[in-house]
């Protein structure tokens, strides 16, 4: 179905596509507009909770035949839908780039990240085995997994592939199906997966509904949801974590990010410069792990000459050197441009890079539409200021200078947020004093974007994750499963045999 040649996307439901309801009929459509040049390229379904039932109730129906197949029996299924998607690797990266803005070599590390997890979750039958013990005279005790029931994803824009893929896997992998609500900004990708894993998976284990809010909560509350997993903002996060709780369900909710880097008088200038930049502009700067804050330790006015200088050579475009894509749509720009303002105007902060100003970026505006800012730095006076504290989701970095490593360790541990930090250094002892006393969950040490690989688990702390274990790794085998404990007893047997 189409829009006057505009693809109109359907939900998702035991391997078919099904058009989204309303109680008037036909569901109420969102437009989904190109960040390249605003643009709508697709139309999206505004779900209703009637739509969610079908889904749970597909979901609920696979999940008894799903979750009675073994651990090994499951893992080949993830290995056909790794091979699946594999094969159609450069369409999703290309739909990736169309929908969300990135560069292309983004869109190919969005799809290979998620495709980590999915390698991960393959090796499940290896990773989540039971223990056996025997305990006592006669009496032995064993443990071993099983599903938790239907799972319930809600997802953000920023990595359409990536992130549904921190916990689809995993959760499908345990015995568990699937409700997935991609982001109705970048519904595309999600999509597609869904269509190319209707060949490989059995009907309702995976399921898609689109939508905004309203499905959002529908799926948070469904009885017949028994775990939900989020990712966006810190707010939603923990209103989503505490209507799901109320409801009796597991939730592992994750929120946002201010996270600091801090360089030392002792850095490799040019990593340290190069770093920066790549972590504070990396898909626009759309990114829960992207660099927000640097604070300088003394003073360093190459280090700042140099960052700015690599961040003003970047130029507006899909692909090749230097390239950086757009912000995800208008909001996004105007946000990013108010926080700018406040920095300058209100708090005083030099702006020693302006991406309002920028020539290339205002002039691909102007000539293609969409939603374009160059790269911003912006030195600060007090560590209060707006932009220091507030997350902005875009291509800007504050500059604060701190007079010694616990001056700066004391901006970083008085952030509310928790998921990464790092330090620039020349010496193994300043980076372990670092990485001892940051209060994030995630550490880099000459690594600006310091993302854990499988098996280790990706996660913060404080108001940068609600909820119980991490999202990937061992703490999200231990989120998508139940211990069942079994303690066994027989007698000795009576009868005479050969034995004995």
């Amino acid at each position: 179905m189409s829009i006057a040649g505009i693809p109109v996307l359907h939900n998702h439901i035991n391997n078919k596509p099904v058009a989204a309801v309303s109680a008037d009929g036909e569901a109420q459509l969102l437009a989904v507009t190109s960040p390249h040049t605003g643009e709508t390229i697709a139309h999206v379904p505004l779900s209703t909770s009637k739509d969610v039932d079908a889904a749970v109730e597909a979901a609920t129906e696979a999940q008894a035949g799903w979750s009675r197949l073994t651990l090994k029996a499951r893992a080949a299924y993830l290995l056909r839908l790794y091979t699946a998607i594999q094969a159609h690797a450069d369409e999703l990266v290309a739909l990736i780039v169309r929908e969300h803005g990135k560069t292309h070599t983004e869109a190919q590390g969005d799809l290979s990240k998620g495709l980590e997890t999915l390698e991960y979750a393959i090796g499940l039958p290896q990773l989540a085995q039971g223990h056996v013990q025997m305990v006592s005279g006669g009496v032995q005790c064993r443990d071993e997994r099983v599903a938790v029931g239907v799972v319930a994803g809600i997802v953000p824009f920023n990595f359409p592939f990536m992130v549904p893929f921190w916990t689809l896997p995993l959760a499908l992998g345990m015995g568990n199906t699937y409700v997935l609500k991609p982001s109705e900004k970048v519904p595309m990708t999600m999509t597609r997966v869904a269509e190319i894993a209707a060949s490989v998976l059995p009907p309702g284990v995976l399921n898609i509904v689109h939508g905004d809010r309203t499905a959002a909560i529908a799926l948070t509350e469904h009885p017949g949801v028994h775990a939900v997993t989020f990712v966006g903002t810190s707010a939603v996060a923990e209103q989503v974590h505490r209507r799901g709780v109320a409801a009796g369900k597991r939730v592992l909710a994750l929120g946002g990010a201010k996270n600091h880097l801090v360089a030392l008088p002792d850095c490799d200038v040019e990593l340290t410069a190069q770093d920066v930049v790549n972590s504070f502009t990396g898909c626009a700067g759309q990114r829960c792990m992207a660099a927000s804050v640097l604070l300088v330790v003394g003073e360093q006015p190459e280090l700042l000459r140099r960052i700015v200088a690599k961040a003003q050579a970047l130029v507006p475009a899909s692909e090749g050197p230097g390239a950086m894509g757009p912000v995800i749509d208008t909001v996004a720009l105007e946000r990013i441009e108010a926080a700018i303002s406040h920095a300058a105007d209100k708090d005083g902060a030099a702006v020693l890079l302006d991406g309002r100003a920028n020539s290339a970026f205002a002039a691909c505006r102007k000539e293609k539409g969409g939603f374009w800012i160059g790269p911003t730095v912006l030195c600060h006076k007090a560590a209060s200021d707006q932009a220091l504290q507030q997350e902005i989701f875009g291509p800007v970095l504050s500059v604060l200078q701190c007079d010694s490593f616990d001056a700066a360790l004391a901006v970083e541990n008085g952030s509310e947020y928790g998921n990464a930090a790092c330090v620039y250094t020349s010496s193994g002892a300043h980076a372990e004093y670092f990485a001892q006393r940051f209060g994030a969950a995630m550490v880099g040490v000459n690594i600006g974007v310091p993302v854990p690989r499988e098996p280790f688990s990706f996660g913060g702390v404080k108001r940068s994750k609600f909820g119980p274990n991490d999202i990937t790794g061992d703490g999200a085998i231990e989120f998508f499963s139940v211990r069942r404990k079994i303690t066994t007893k027989w007698a000795a047997p009576t009868e005479k045999s050969w034995m004995n």
